[in-house]
């Protein structure tokens, strides 16, 4: 292990070098961020996961770049180009651009005008030149230098020869480049402008047709937005410092002298910059700002998956689920307390009177039938009405009507996942059955989705996809292991991420248990398929089983700490459920006499905690939410209204909230609070409930502007006179019959319903 690269890191992230040395040995031994934070605090000092995942990452980077400072080692030594000097630069490189400079001279090139000026002979008139000493004239030199057979025909042609290879000296200076890096980035600029003849075609980025922006200030969101409108071939991008300061770095750097000789040294180092060193330092600043604008874009979608999978479950509830729908019908299915699918059906709430008779006896005979204790309602098409509906019919106030977002669904319900887990039924009864299960247990049911398809991200298909694969699987990862997972219940999918587990031996674990039926024990795991010691010391702590053989098998004490337990229990002269059950037990435990070399104060306060909640779940608890009734589509929205909310999307601009109208609003960051905010995730989280103003509504393009502000400013429509009311919400339709208006059948039906009941 590199002692520099602890020393380095342990700067970075500010924690002591033993932590990051301890942390690296058990990240090289093969262990998982998520168990050496739960598990491993004593080596660590209880460092978090976002500490181990810096140390982690960093130490990846390091060796990519010791990686490819051996390679570059290797080519200049082949070459016979390795001078000690050179060696010791390159081995004291901390960054990869700053070997890549070193590195430059001397990369095998292209055929460039400095090979051919050298090949004329015109290197010693270069280094003449260079010299700028003020009695050499640089043109009567030069002519000492014409030779017809190496193509040198004048002294002006000499000069230029020997300027480009100074220029290309310049090109190739690793302090130049460095200094000019700098200039790029405190004074660089983003200029994009419209490509001709895309004004129309390409008018969703009409924003930038004419953008200019400091590099340094630019967010993520602007960035990946023009980069995009350049793929599309719609702008045109550069970004560059002002030229007049680039050219003065490199003249203070360069022109040392008086005189023509400095001149000449002037004009080179110009024609440097100009044809050489800034295109490469552009393209360079090019890739490092995609970098930096993914990175920020991969946060936020990270902080916001988060938050989507950490939703407050509802818990095993039998659950009746709804797909809405107008003309193919609203899809409903039945599930029981573990989210089996048990009845399928489709309601039609829109159609003849007798449809909706229809809708209305079955769904009330399936709440009574499977004992339904809460309602789920895809907040997709029809979700109001469908709502709207179904409290209509007065199930009782045991039963919650919770709308779920479907973000997914879909994809889900035609994946391979779906097709193996529901071989006999169509995407309609797949996509009912995942938004029910949603609402038992968000995170059981999404680690089942491409995380990119669920819908929080900003610009996740414009940035570096290894990178948010990456990024994301961890956030998944420390989602399901701090949340724990039951071992006998669970999906393959939700086992997968289980840490020292994957998808393999999370095949293997249910395949067990379709043969050999539940698991009795945490232990009994050892009998798995390719499942050893290490991949069990990593997982079984995450692993749950209710009423187990050992009564810490429902809980987060790791099983290599039974004897622990064991002890406290004996020395209280009581058994292990004793101590569970009994806090007057758990208060007389002094800690201290159970600490060891390996087990100390952090793992055995841990234990304790767990003892007086056992497999607590970290999870806020459940509450129901509704939106406002009345205010079903935008046309029911004026500014000024307050009305309940759920965020659904956080990005750097501000943040997205469902509030019933099938669209989305927006609450921009100045509108968030009474105070400046500088990330919105400062003030609202994914999932939270918020109570919003309407700000103004812009029906011709569907959007609508939100406040959280105690005092916003409306939009003109508030003092619009001429603004027209929002119409009335029209009433369902007349029977086919003609004879009499739907809300009559509906009343009669729901009569005969309660008669029956």
């Amino acid at each position: 292990m590199n002692e520099n690269y602890i020393t380095l890191i342990a700067a970075e992230i500010k924690t002591a070098p033993q932590q990051v040395a301890a942390t690296a040995r058990l990240l090289g031994e093969g262990a998982t961020v998520p168990f050496i934070a739960r598990y491993r605090k004593e080596a660590t000092g209880s460092l978090d996961e976002v500490a181990i995942t810096q140390i982690r990452d960093r130490l990846i980077g390091l060796a990519e770049l010791d990686e490819r400072r051996a390679s570059i080692l290797k080519s200049l030594q082949e070459r016979s180009l390795l001078t000690p000097e050179l060696q010791a630069a390159i081995a004291q490189a901390s960054t990869l651009s700053a070997l890549e400079d070193l590195y430059l001279p001397y990369r095998p090139k292209r055929r460039t005008r400095a090979m051919i000026a050298r090949e004329q002979g015109l290197e010693p008139l270069a280094d003449l030149i260079q010299n700028q000493q003020s009695t050499v004239d640089p043109l009567a030199a030069a002519r000492d230098f014409v030779s017809a057979e190496r193509g040198v025909d004048s002294a002006e042609k000499a000069l230029a020869g020997a300027r480009d290879i100074i220029a290309e000296r310049v090109n190739d200076d690793a302090r130049a480049r460095a200094r000019l890096r700098e200039l790029f980035w405190t004074q660089g600029v983003v200029r994009s402008k419209v490509v001709s003849g895309k004004e129309e075609s390409g008018a969703k980025y009409k924003d930038y047709f004419d953008w200019t922006e400091p590099l340094a200030k630019i967010p993520s969101h602007r960035m990946l937005a023009i980069r995009r409108g350049e793929a599309e071939e719609v702008l045109m991008l550069r970004i560059t410092p002002p030229e007049e300061e680039a050219l003065s770095l490199l003249e203070n750097m360069f022109v040392t002298g008086q005189g023509a000789g400095a001149e000449q040294v002037r004009l080179a180092a110009h024609d440097g910059y100009k044809r050489l060193l800034g295109f490469a330092l552009e393209g360079e600043i090019r890739l490092e700002s995609k970098k930096r604008a993914d990175a920020e874009a991969i946060r936020v979608f990270s902080e916001n998956l988060r938050e989507l999978l950490l939703a407050p479950p509802l818990g095993q509830k039998n659950v009746l689920a709804m797909d809405p729908g107008f003309r193919t019908g609203c899809k409903v299915v039945c599930l029981d307390r573990q989210g089996k699918l048990l009845h399928h059906d489709v309601v039609y709430l829109a159609g003849s009177a007798g449809e909706m008779r229809e809708a209305i006896e079955t769904i009330t005979s399936l709440v009574k039938q499977y004992r339904i204790e809460a309602v789920a309602i895809g907040n997709g098409t029809a979700s109001r009405e469908t709502e709207a509906f179904v409290r209509k019919l007065g199930l009782g106030p045991g039963i919650p009507i919770v709308m779920v977002n479907e973000s997914g669904a879909s994809i889900y319900s035609a994946s391979a996942v779906a097709r193996e887990e529901f071989p006999d039924h169509d995407v309609t009864v797949r996509g009912a059955v995942s938004i029910g299960r949603r609402l038992m247990d968000p995170l059981a049911e999404l680690v089942k989705l491409d995380p990119k398809s669920i819908g929080v991200g900003q610009y996740q298909h414009d940035v570096d996809p290894s990178a948010l694969k990456n990024s994301l699987d961890d956030v998944v990862m420390s989602c399901v292991n701090r949340v724990g997972v039951e071992l006998n219940t669970a999906s393959k999918q939700l086992l997968s991420y289980v840490s020292g587990l994957g998808p393999a031996l999370a095949a293997n674990i249910v395949a067990y248990r379709n043969e050999h039926g539940p698991f009795g024990s945490r232990k009994d795991l050892l009998n798995v398929s390719r499942l050893g010691p290490k991949a069990f010391e990593q997982a079984a702590g995450f692993l749950r089983i209710r009423n187990g053989r050992h009564p810490l098998d429902g809980s987060a004490v790791h099983p290599e700490s039974y004897g622990v337990v064991d002890a406290m229990a004996h020395d209280q002269q009581c058994s292990v459920k004793d101590l569970l059950s009994n806090a007057q037990l758990r208060q007389r435990i002094d800690l201290k006499r159970y600490a060891t070399e390996t087990i100390g104060l952090p793992t055995l306060n841990d234990i304790l905690a767990e003892l007086a909640k056992p497999g607590r779940d970290p999870r806020q608890q459940f509450e129901v939410f509704a939106f406002q009734e009345g205010v079903e589509k935008i046309e029911d929205l004026k500014p000024g209204m307050k009305l309940p909310g759920i965020v659904t999307n956080v990005a750097a601009f501000g943040a997205f909230v469902d509030i019933g109208v099938h669209q989305d609003g927006l609450i921009h960051i100045s509108q968030l609070a009474d105070r400046f905010v500088k990330d919105p995730a400062e003030v609202v989280k994914v999932h939270q409930k918020v109570l919003v103003t309407v700000v103004d509504v812009d029906r011709p393009r569907n959007r609508i502007a939100l406040s959280l502000k105690s005092n916003p400013e409306l939009g003109p429509a508030q003092n619009s006179r001429s603004s027209p009311a929002p119409p009335k919400a029209s009433g369902p339709k007349p029977g086919r019959s003609g004879s009499a208006p739907a809300v009559d059948w509906f009343t009669e039906a729901m009569n005969r319903a309660k008669e029956r009941r």
